[in-house]
């Protein structure tokens, strides 16, 4: 429940679930908002931040101290909407300062009546949750704040992240496309569990028509557009409740059409060939993430926004019911997965985002690789 009204000087209160308190001010819409509170260590993009379908229901802590001084535009967003169910900063722009700059952040907060706080103690916030792990949260601001009990108690009813089926909240509803830009070469579809903009522009860039398809779309719906390559996007949620979107990749499996999955369609495939997945401690969220190409040993600077992670042998092929799969990316901070490839089947998958609007771009070539599927695909047919 919020108001519209922007509060710079009014007061606002954070309340963890295991009862820590962070008093500051109002930023952006004025009420009250519960979430899951998650970190993003990335310094810059806040606007495809906020947009990003990933984060539906989670209350974003900025750690980078000055949020907001290049305000907001039109043409970075990756929705069409803010999708956070909170935001917190530190010391927000007194007054943005971008040629591509159209109003403040705080104002376009307020106007998507987005309950924020500012003026709070980020990095403590940010060891707490890294000590305690991510938990639920409340921003209370102006009437909304009320008897600490009552508002902590208020927090411990809200829904937990685990075991949340978010997708279908989040996806289009209609299949809409993406024209190729210059010549078409193939049709993909990309089955939206989250999707974001960048990322069927990115293939619409290497001569791929794009169709978008509805997170409850069937596999006949897929296979009407004559797909050379079926793509599973980004999303919200915990993949252990997410069975449909499962059924729906072992449907494209089966037929042995190219498949490419980010993020949130890792964790499917990862389901999909029969392995577990289970929630991080506190995430992987921002755009200075190392991870390990274990094939090459490079190493790639990537853009991370997941809570969850497949649970698959690092140290092995694995048999699956199609065929012999393998990690093929991994996380040097932590040692999770970040990546699977399969070796009897055209598919693979990156826990990461390639498409990073924000940068980096050191896994750019991903979608290139997607591209030399569909191309050898198409060769064995003739």
């Amino acid at each position: 429940m919020t108001t519209s009204t922007r509060g710079a000087r009014t007061p606002a209160v954070l309340v963890l679930e295991d009862g820590r308190t962070f008093r500051g001010r109002a930023y952006g819409a004025v009420g009250e908002t519960f979430g899951e509170a998650v970190f993003s260590t990335g310094m810059t993009g806040y606007q495809e931040t906020l947009t990003d379908p990933s984060y539906h229901r989670q209350v974003v802590v900025m750690t980078a101290p000055h949020i907001g001084n290049t305000g907001v535009n039109d043409e970075d967003p990756e929705s069409k909407r803010i999708w956070v169910a909170g935001y917190v900063v530190r010391d927000p722009a007194r007054a943005p300062s971008n040629w591509r700059s159209v109003r403040s952040l705080d104002e376009e907060l307020a106007a998507q009546g987005v309950v924020g706080i500012s003026g709070i103690d980020t990095r403590a916030l940010t060891r707490h949750l890294r000590e305690r792990g991510a938990m639920r949260v409340g921003i209370f601001s102006g009437a909304a704040i009320g008897d600490e009990a009552a508002m902590l108690a208020r927090v411990q009813a809200a829904p937990q992240m685990k075991g949340a089926n978010l997708s279908a909240e989040v996806a289009t509803t209609e299949t809409y496309v993406v024209p190729a830009i210059g010549e078409k070469k193939f049709t993909v579809a990309a089955v939206d569990l989250g999707i974001k903009g960048m990322t069927p522009h990115r293939m619409a860039q290497r001569g791929i028509e794009v169709h978008v398809l509805p997170a409850t779309a069937a596999v006949d719906d897929i296979y009407a557009v004559n797909p050379d390559g079926v793509f599973f996007s980004n999303g919200p949620g915990d993949p252990a409740a997410a069975d449909h979107p499962v059924s729906l990749m072992r449907g494209v499996l089966e037929r042995r059409t190219p498949l490419f999955g980010i993020c949130f369609g890792n964790q499917i495939l990862g389901r999909a060939l029969g392995f577990g997945t289970f929630k991080l401690k506190y995430g992987h969220r921002g755009i200075n993430q190392p991870v390990q190409d274990r094939a090459t040993g490079k190493v790639e600077v990537t853009a991370h926004n997941h809570g969850f992670a497949v649970d698959a042998p690092l140290d092995r092929d694995s048999d699956t019911p199609f065929g012999r799969a393998q990690v093929s990316h991994v996380c040097l901070n932590d040692g999770v997965v970040e990546g699977l490839r399969c070796l009897d089947v055209p598919a693979f998958s990156v826990q990461y985002h390639p498409e990073a609007a924000a940068g980096p771009h050191d896994a750019a070539y991903l979608f290139d690789r997607f591209v030399s599927l569909m191309e050898d695909q198409r060769a064995q047919a003739h």
